[in-house]
């Protein structure tokens, strides 16, 4: 992955709108054609739209249509134009100005100006987002001289911030839609209020929303779709039949049983294609509960990550998209020195002898069933692969005497069960390592992120000011050598105290119909807009 120091000290002198990201396959597209709707599967529904305070991952394919962030990134993982036209980076890195582009208007009508994005990353943002109190932890202010013009200052250079300003990491909200209003309970979370190229129209629970064309978007000549349909359809079968008739155009994220793919892929009706996840760098993981014993104690913790076989579950339940995880961050960040296999390896032959030594010396001996104790692992809502998953793990601890029940809910239940209440033993996840560690990592494993009602952040209580300090090292050290050393030690503590359990590295895939083009032009798919999109008719 490219060290994103590089694009920081870079100054962008585009205007919006001239650096475009080439869409795959973009060497012979014909002439776009004007009209239609787009349907997309989006699964399974999502609990809101609140982009601004969950990063759930069924709400960007829905959001992103609707918010834009300050910037987009190319397929060389670099910051082009959005909604800032150009920026400047000062000599000691200490504030960022951004140019922001002239005649935006929100959806409502009101202007976009620079007291928008003020108010997005210091009173929003920074507040409720899961991921933003670590990567704007540095963002103190920022300045609007004018209406057009606005400054980062920061107590510390932070050059990852611009890999985070996409709609995705940070959608720009209509200051006067959420001024004096608690940004959880403001009527956005469900019907939001962007300055992007659909507007939301309606929710109808349980089948679709509805987003139609910005007749008034300040991007001249786009977007070229009347309306996106994103539908929700439980069932993986119908999913798959679905996109096969021709209903739904476009299922990205595993929407399509990954069992099904290899068919799909002989279909001359359809493409699929694993490009437009760049950026997100999906981790398949385990939360356990260190409140609920026998989760305290670091000796069960190892047991159960010696007891999964993780080429099992890439080879069997992601047929193969994927590779085994090995800790915290993603093998994607070894370009750039940070990511270390060097650390405890689980997947060692004699496995299955270590974990039930390490059952015993805990103090937990197989009763007269066999069964050592029992718990109940969170099935991920997210379709039949996170099933799957879960009925392996089920299989696999009982091999080392533990007895696990699934537990199945709509993605709000298990959401406010795992984060809210604490209500859970074991939880099975996936995150995004981002584009960088403070952007996508650290939120689960310092003792600040421990944050009641905050998804995907520090849930297990882990709290280690070791580790506190060393990702707060990490974030301000601009040497890529000494920064690599810092993430090298904390994966070797991390896998050593296994807080979490880390199962694998997620390649999605995505499939849509031939006549769709355009559909994924940047590193972040289906969590960028489709402004560009268009279908034959």
């Amino acid at each position: 992955m490219s060290d994103p120091t590089h694009f920081l000290g870079r100054r962008a002198v585009l205007a919006g709108g001239a650096a475009l990201s080439l869409p795959v396959g973009a060497a012979a597209q014909p002439a776009p054609q004007r009209g239609g709707t787009l349907v997309t599967i989006v699964q399974p529904e999502p609990a809101n739209l609140g982009a601004y305070m969950s990063v759930a991952g069924n709400i960007p394919p829905i959001t992103t249509q609707v918010y834009e962030g300050l910037l987009g990134y190319d397929w060389d993982l670099r910051p082009v134009p959005h909604l800032a036209k150009s920026w400047e980076v000062s000599a000691d890195g200490l504030s960022v100005t951004f140019h922001l582009q002239d005649g935006v208007t929100f959806h409502n009508g009101a202007p976009f100006t620079s007291a928008d994005v003020e108010y997005t990353f210091m009173q929003v943002l920074k507040k409720v987002h899961p991921r933003a109190p670590a990567t704007f932890a540095q963002l103190v202010a920022v300045d609007t001289p004018d209406r057009l013009t606005a400054i980062f200052r920061l107590a510390h250079p932070a050059p990852y911030i611009m890999m985070a300003l996409s709609a995705w990491d940070s959608p720009i909200l209509c200051k006067s839609v959420f001024e004096n209003t608690d940004p959880s309970a403001n009527q956005s979370v469900n019907r939001p209020v962007g300055t992007g190229p659909f507007k939301f129209v309606n929710w109808e629970r349980g089948q679709y929303v509805r987003l139609d064309r910005n007749p008034n978007y300040w991007q001249a000549g786009l977007p070229y779709l009347d309306r996106i349909v994103a539908r929700f359809i439980p069932d993986a079968s119908t999913r798959s039949a679905a996109i096969e008739a021709g209903e739904v155009q476009f299922a990205a994220y595993n929407a399509v049983n990954l069992a099904d793919v290899e068919r799909m892929r002989r279909n001359p009706m359809l493409e699929t294609t694993t490009k437009g996840y760049e950026l997100f760098a999906g981790l398949s993981e385990l939360e356990l509960n260190s409140r609920h014993p026998p989760f305290d104690k670091r000796e069960v913790r190892q047991a159960i990550a010696y007891a999964i076989d993780r080429q099992f579950i890439v080879d069997n339940i992601q047929y193969g998209f994927g590779k085994p995880a090995t800790g915290p961050i993603c093998s994607s960040f070894a370009a750039s020195g940070i990511y270390t296999a060097d650390v405890r390896r689980f997947d060692v032959p004699d496995r299955i002898a270590i974990a039930n030594r390490l059952l015993d010396e805990a103090g937990l001996p197989r009763k007269a069933d066999g069964i050592r104790f029992s718990a109940k692992i969170e099935v991920n809502s997210f379709g039949q692969q996170w099933q799957r998953q879960a009925e392996y793990i089920k299989q696999a601890l009982a091999v080392v005497g533990i007895d696990l029940s699934l537990r199945s809910e709509d993605t709000g239940a298990w959401l406010k069960r795992v984060y809210t209440d604490y209500d859970y033993d074991i939880s099975e996840p996936f995150v995004s390592n981002a584009s960088d560690p403070v952007i996508g990592v650290q939120r689960q494993y310092v003792t600040d992120q421990i944050r009641k009602g905050v998804v995907f952040v520090n849930n297990n209580f882990y709290s280690n000011k070791v580790v506190d300090d060393l990702f707060a090292a990490g974030a301000v050290e601009l040497d890529p050598a000494k920064r690599a050393a810092i993430y090298q030690q904390i994966q070797k503590i991390l896998v050593e105290d296994s807080p979490l359990i880390w199962l694998s590295e997620i390649q999605y895939v995505t499939v849509y119909h031939r006549k769709l083009h355009n559909a994924v032009t940047n590193p972040l798919g289906a969590y960028s807009a489709f402004d560009r999109a268009w279908i034959e008719h």
